[in-house]
């Protein structure tokens, strides 16, 4: 018996709320959207052929309410629900919700997804059907000889809720700690442990089933490079798995869908060894994030397969052969340097070259790019960081790498800080290319090196003086009386102009450019070699010791943002007069990123330990740790559990002890 799908709601928001809408227009189906009062005017709100408000912001008010989606879903007249992925894709309570109100669930059964929402229950019935698993360790009885090990949380998965514990003194704490954000994140705090494999590799396998009978595996995907146990890049396929190896791979993932009678598109997670033995870790009974690759190697809509299966349509017997080699890169709004702390704030503008396919597969090999964010987005604190996807679609892996590193690089991105450096530096690295990769990679290569920008010293120097030569055009431009005259008069021709500039992110350096424009041409004294070509308002071109270098300049308020083949450059102004009430008190620790205060573990008058935790701030779904930067005494601590703050915000000022 099928069914016909007409008019379909999305329970979700940003880049898979997009994607499924694509599916839609290009299978003819109607779309509905829901949105937070935070994402008013995000881009899916408005693509979909009509959108209901979910008043509030943070996700317990809007997208993890249930009974308002559904109520959203009958207002709209829509006869069908996608959960995407995240929030309440995998509640087995909101499927049954859905079924319950008349309307077709695009996603498993209730049933399925209730046996893998425990992670402790789904270990046990996968031993059962024969799928490997690694043992299951109660809290209360880890011992050394089991360390290290990984606290993770029973229900949920994205990286929360989970510790790796190496020291046995730290369990009783990351204990603590990964219950409480499972519990905000999925309001279950169950926990439980298991052995960590510390190089391990993270090898998926797209899973595929219909209602009658028929189960495909279509290929595995290598997720190792993960940061906080979240995945940065995905690639298919593994250049780990072997035939031999992908066919026991496949053969697991069939056994653990058919166990529990899986209907719909899902994923089965596995932990290998380089020796090529592999351990269940979870499944995931929705779509993935890092379906795009997938998607491109076998060329198949995973998102209208999905919608057919909704239907009750028969898959063929056998699934499409995989071909070429694919790669993706989640874009975060975070810095790597900074401990990943998430960033927040306009985004003005955001294009990426090549690209040749928006949430679809490309025609041919080539970039596709998966996107929630526009021109003029404002990346807020209440959801996950992740601006885009960008895929590379290619013949083999080393030219995908290449192809994919090339157009990330090139990206115009200005305003908020992204991670864009560390995922260019990772797909150029040597053992990325090699293939050597596992889910201690960012560590074992360190962070200090994958993170650094992709200007060197040189290129950031040139950018600045390119910047100062386009702030001067640009002043020029809207002068309002002899525009066309050179700038910069002075009473005493020998004093040079200067401009001041700091160059963003973690180091913050400043950087000061001395000049002067005259008939002969440019004088700079500490660009001896450097002739200037072109000044415009917007675009700057140098002659540097012979070689022609064109930079381009956009700004914004309180932002210059230089863009070049030598790499991307961002610079606060610095004004010529600072305000001295401006300054902070000696010993403070200011806010990271807006957020609320979750925990206080110190009170004023403490004493407290370099890298003591003071307290803790939630933000875009992730607990943060502000901890002390060395030894000393809590002298202010105007915060309390519960307080929201904003980006700077003073949260506790340190006296350190001399």
């Amino acid at each position: 018996m099928t069914t016909v799908i007409e008019n379909l709601l999305v329970a979700n928001r940003g880049e898979i709320a997009l994607r499924v809408f694509r599916s839609c227009r290009d299978a003819g189906i109607g779309t509905v959207a829901v949105y937070s009062d935070a994402d008013a005017d995000s881009p899916h709100a408005t693509a979909a052929d009509a959108a209901i408000r979910l008043p509030g912001d943070v996700p317990a008010q809007t997208y993890l309410r249930a009974e308002a989606i559904v109520a959203a879903a009958l207002a709209a007249g829509a006869d069908a629900v996608h959960p995407g992925y995240g929030f309440l894709s995998e509640n087995a309570d909101f499927a049954r919700a859905v079924t319950g109100a008349g309307l077709t669930w695009v996603g498993p059964p209730a049933a399925a997804i209730e046996s893998m929402g425990s992670k402790v229950e789904a270990k046990r019935l996968m031993a059962a059907a024969g799928v490997p698993v690694l043992a299951e360790l109660d809290p209360c009885e880890v011992t050394e000889a089991d360390l290290p090990v990984l606290v993770k949380a029973s229900a949920g998965g994205g990286g929360r809720g989970m510790r790796v514990v190496r020291e046995l003194g730290e369990l009783a704490c990351a204990v603590d700690s990964a219950s409480a954000e499972a519990a905000s994140a999925f309001g279950d705090p169950t926990v439980f442990c298991e052995r960590y494999l510390e190089a391990g590799r993270h090898i998926e396998v797209q899973i595929v089933a219909d209602a009658h009978g028929t189960v495909w595996a279509m290929g595995e995907r290598d997720c190792s490079i993960q940061r906080r146990h979240q995945k940065v890049v995905e690639e298919a396929p593994s250049p780990l798995v072997d035939e031999d190896m992908r066919q026991r791979l496949f053969a697991s993932a069939r056994a653990a869908a058919s166990a529990i009678g899986y209907v719909g598109a899902g994923t089965v997670e596995f932990l290998a060894t380089g020796g090529g033995e592999f351990y269940f870790l979870e499944m995931n009974t929705r779509l993935q994030v890092e379906h795009p690759v997938t998607e491109c190697t076998t060329g198949t809509d995973l998102v209208a397969l999905q919608l057919r299966i909704a239907e009750g349509h028969a898959l063929p017997a056998e699934p499409p052969l995989p071909s070429g080699h694919a790669i993706e890169v989640r874009l975060y709004a975070e810095d790597p340097a900074a401990g990943w702390s998430p960033r927040s704030g306009p985004l003005y503008h955001f294009a990426v070259p090549g690209v040749t396919a928006e949430f679809t597969v490309p025609r041919g090999h080539g970039i596709r790019l998966d996107s929630g964010v526009v021109d003029g987005s404002v990346v807020g604190v209440h959801y996950d960081p992740m601006l885009a996807k960008v895929i590379a679609w290619g013949p083999d892996r080393r030219s995908t790498a290449r192809m994919l590193a090339g157009a990330v690089a090139r990206a115009r991105i200005h305003g908020v800080g992204t991670n864009r450096d560390l995922l260019v530096n990772v797909l150029r690295h040597p053992a990325f290319l090699d293939g050597d990769t596992d889910t201690a990679f960012l560590d074992r290569h360190g962070i200090d090196t994958l993170a650094a920008p992709l200007a060197t010293e040189q290129a950031v120097r040139l950018s600045v003086l390119a910047a100062a030569l386009a702030d001067a055009a640009h002043n020029r431009a809207r002068a309002g009386v002899q525009g066309g005259l050179p700038s910069g008069w002075r009473n005493v021709v020998a004093v040079p102009q200067r401009k001041r500039y700091t160059e963003c992110g973690a180091n913050g350096t400043e950087h000061e450019v001395r000049y002067r424009l005259t008939r002969e041409g440019l004088q700079a004294p500490d660009y001896p070699d450097v002739t200037l070509v072109e000044a415009q308002p917007h675009r700057v071109v140098l002659d540097v010791a012979g070689v022609r270098r064109a930079f381009d300049i956009a700004r914004y308020p309180g932002l210059v943002a230089v863009d070049s083949p030598l790499g991307p450059v961002n610079l606060t102004p610095v004004p010529r007069f600072t305000d001295p009430g401006a300054e902070l008190a000696a010993g403070s620790l200011v806010a990271p990123m807006p957020g609320t205060v979750v925990r206080v573990a110190v009170s004023r008058g403490d004493r407290v330990r370099a890298g003591e935790p003071l307290l803790f701030l939630e933000a875009m779904k992730m607990e943060h740790r502000i901890a002390a930067p060395s030894a000393g005494v809590v002298t202010q601590l105007p915060v309390s559990v519960g307080q929201q703050v904003e980006l700077g915000a003073v949260l506790a000022v340190v006296n350190t002890e001399e």
